[in-house]
């Protein structure tokens, strides 16, 4: 899009000033810096959407990413912005670049918070200064299946994460180790990948840019944030929904078997909100789950002779959560 926003500080600074807008563009960074080095950084993703009922834009808990950074910073050695100077930055970029928001229903502007060690460090060490930035771009659907059910496959020697390191917070470290697994997964037709922990090889933690639910006679489960699993900000939200509305929702482990036997599994995030899962493919063989579900509640409300789309049902707000 046409403008970026820009916020730079030092260690002797010890925290964030006055940022700006800046024409989007390049950036310069010396060859030493502690990003390129020693991978010393940290990115968010949010979107804004065009308001149904008026002007005006709305972001979906932008203070939530801002604690994320916050949080993921003081894992890595770094300075973060406040939840307010965050929050600001956020609303200046999307107003700088309102004309690249899609119209209402029709995608939305997804913004790049991204922190950095910017310094020059040859020693292994924190980097001596730090750049904040926020760029955006206009997107649709994540999946190229666009809000269909996905396919995904279990991955069983590459793992995304492991106790002690990062997999809790959004460093950018994380996410180029995926990508050979994804990128062989997507050329067997696959969506995406779920990994494995590294431990046990057998509980299921997340996909390479997506956290996960599985549903099961009436119970709610998501793989529990242990270190290794990011705290997405729509799988909170989805908890909260879900508890909300009285259901269910266990945050623990999450077995291989507890996956393959689900009624109905779904992925949560930024980038792909909340998709449904067709299937499900462990040690070469498929197993479908998106219709399951519905079987189960057919066969309950012929046992019952309750109409399963009457008034009261839970399973038709379920159907909205996932």
């Amino acid at each position: 899009t046409d403008y970026m926003y820009v916020m730079r500080c030092t260690q002797e600074e010890g925290g964030f000033s006055r940022g700006e807008l800046a024409r989007y563009g390049n950036i310069e960074l010396s060859p030493s810096s502690g990003v390129l080095n020693y991978g010393q950084g940290l990115f968010e993703g949010l979107k804004a959407y065009r308001r149904a009922d008026g002007p005006g834009y709305t972001l979906f808990r932008p203070e939530e990413n801002a604690r994320r950074m916050q949080h993921g910073a003081g894992r890595m050695c770094m300075p973060s912005p406040s939840v307010e100077q965050f929050v600001h930055a956020v609303k200046q970029t999307v107003l700088a670049n309102k004309r690249w928001v899609p119209p209402q229903g029709k995608g939305a502007l997804y913004l790049r918070p991204l922190l950095i060690g910017s310094g020059a460090i040859l020693g292994l060490a924190p980097a001596p200064e730090y750049t904040f930035m926020i760029y955006a771009a206009p997107v649709g659907t994540y999946f190229k299946e666009g809000m269909a059910a996905i396919n995904l496959l279990v991955e069983e020697e590459i793992h995304r994460a492991m106790p002690g390191g990062t997999g809790g917070v959004k460093t950018i470290s994380n996410y180029a180790p995926v990508l050979k697994a994804q990128m062989d997964a997507r050329s067997k037709g696959f969506a995406d990948v779920l990994y494995l922990d590294s431990v046990h090889k057998r509980y299921v933690e997340e996909a390479s840019s997506c956290n996960l639910f599985v549903v099961k006679g009436g119970a709610v489960a998501t793989p529990a944030t242990a270190g290794t699993i990011l705290p997405g900000v729509t799988r909170r939200s989805i908890i909260e929904l879900a508890r909300d509305s009285g259901y269910q929702v266990e945050e623990r482990l999450v077995s291989i078997d507890d996956l393959i036997s689900a009624d109905e599994v779904f992925c949560t995030g930024t980038a792909v909100g909340v998709t449904p899962v067709s299937t499900i493919t462990y040690q070469g063989t498929r197993v479908r789950v998106q219709d399951r579900r519905r079987h189960a509640v057919e066969e309950a409300v012929h046992d019952s002779d309750v109409d399963p789309d009457g008034p009261g049902g839970g399973q038709e707000r379920m159907d909205g959560c996932g």
